[in-house]
């Protein structure tokens, strides 16, 4: 099996791109001093001022995109926050960034971004899809004073313009996780910022900034959070790109809530193992899949047709625990098997510990028309923790189960 010929140079990669340490300790370096073993929770919505004129100062900081300066007052919650900043930190040192923002949702995260270009003067985006349904449909309403130029991962050169603020692309892609080579974008971008959505990688498999990107955002309430309990979004990034984010954030009221930075932040401890453990899984359900008569199409890097051009073992280091397949007989077919499976569960998201199913044209990217929409016999499949053998006797069942009218 392709995948595990490569398991030796993926387990190499592995120890030079991620470390698992950073993952454990990140944003926990003063906890000796505080003294805490467990980094706490600030609920705190508003914070004592040492005085009129300094309490001014800290507001005029902060509101204006600055961090928090030695002992300055935070002044008020949606301003800064000392357990968003822990994950914030952890955050942007798995990412190898300088700096990191966090915000109440992925889709928060991506409006900060282009507002910041919109306030800029530069509010065209080039875009290559497929991207998560949120995404493209923000862009396609032109919503934020934003346009959208749509292109394929080799045409980006051809699609700037003067005003172009971003170039934004999401690999591996929703929903059917098509790989896109980050460093010929970076080529093609030349001096526009580059934006990756790395949700489906996260970096324990691949590290954006390494190959040009000068933003790197997640959906962290997916693979980051890991449990489903937390929703959040966060973008990583340099410390004038930070800078101007903040400033959105604090303006726009989009601040994460400390609670749910804190169960994000603890996500971290076991990000790495579990995207190891579901990816094995997802490997093993994917070559099952390919295998099935009713099955017309298998997507995943994992597989020879899902990463044409070898990104898996050179941009990331596995391929993660998302696949999608496509159900022979379309909308119909793919819907009963959705509503078959038991121990898998019918429903949006992915990334947790438990394995999810959705029909993405219903669903996720039920905005997105014309040659962009997903198939409509496609399913996504997040494959979590459970057992392998039943996660397959669950697709074997609702795959082999004849349709209800």
């Amino acid at each position: 099996m392709r995948y595990r010929r490569q398991e030796t140079i993926i387990t190499a990669m592995w120890d030079r791109i991620f470390s698992d340490t950073a993952a454990v300790r990140g944003g926990r370096a003063d906890l000796a001093t505080v003294p805490a073993h467990v980094p706490p929770i600030d609920l705190s919505t508003t914070y004592p001022l040492p005085a009129v004129a300094a309490g001014g100062d800290s507001y005029e900081n902060l509101a204006t995109g600055g961090a928090l300066v030695g002992g300055d007052s935070p002044v008020y919650q949606r301003l800064w926050n000392p357990t968003v900043a822990r994950f914030e930190e952890a955050l942007a040192g798995l990412e190898d960034c300088p700096e990191a923002v966090a915000f109440a949702s992925g889709m928060a995260a991506l409006t900060a971004v282009l507002l910041a270009c919109v306030q800029e003067g530069r509010p065209h985006v080039v875009a290559v899809r497929p991207l998560y349904g949120g995404s493209d449909h923000l862009l396609a309403s032109g919503l934020l004073g934003t346009r959208v130029t749509w292109a394929a991962a080799d045409g980006v050169a051809a699609a700037l313009r003067p005003d172009t603020g971003l170039v934004l692309v999401e690999t591996p892609a929703n929903p059917d996780l098509r790989l896109c080579d980050l460093d010929r974008v970076r080529a093609q971008a030349g001096g526009v910022p580059l934006l990756v959505d790395n949700t489906f990688a996260t970096p324990v498999l691949q590290r954006p900034a390494r190959h040009g990107a000068d933003l790197v955002l997640h959906s962290a309430t997916k693979f980051i959070g890991g449990h489903g309990d937390a929703l959040g979004g966060v973008v990583a990034c340099d410390a004038q790109w930070a800078g101007a984010l903040r400033r959105v954030r604090a303006v726009t009221g989009a601040l994460v809530h400390p609670l749910a930075a804190y169960l994000l932040h603890r996500g971290l401890q076991t990000l790495h193992v579990r995207v190891r453990a579901a990816q094995e899984t997802a490997q093993e359900v994917a070559s099952w899949l390919t295998t099935h008569p009713r099955v017309s199409a298998v997507h995943y890097p994992g597989l020879s047709t899902g990463d044409p051009d070898g990104l898996v073992g050179r941009q990331m280091s596995g391929p993660g625990a998302v696949l999608a397949f496509e159900v022979a007989g379309g909308l119909a077919e793919a819907a009963a098997v959705a509503g078959r499976c038991k121990v898998i569960t019918h429903a949006v998201s992915l990334g947790g510990v438990d394995t999810l199913i959705q029909h993405p044209a219903s669903l996720t990217h039920r905005p997105v028309s014309g040659d962009a929409a997903p198939a409509p016999g496609l399913l996504r499949l997040s494959v979590g923790l459970e057992d392998p053998a039943d996660i397959w006797s669950d697709l074997a069942r609702a795959l082999d189960s004849p349709r209800r009218a």
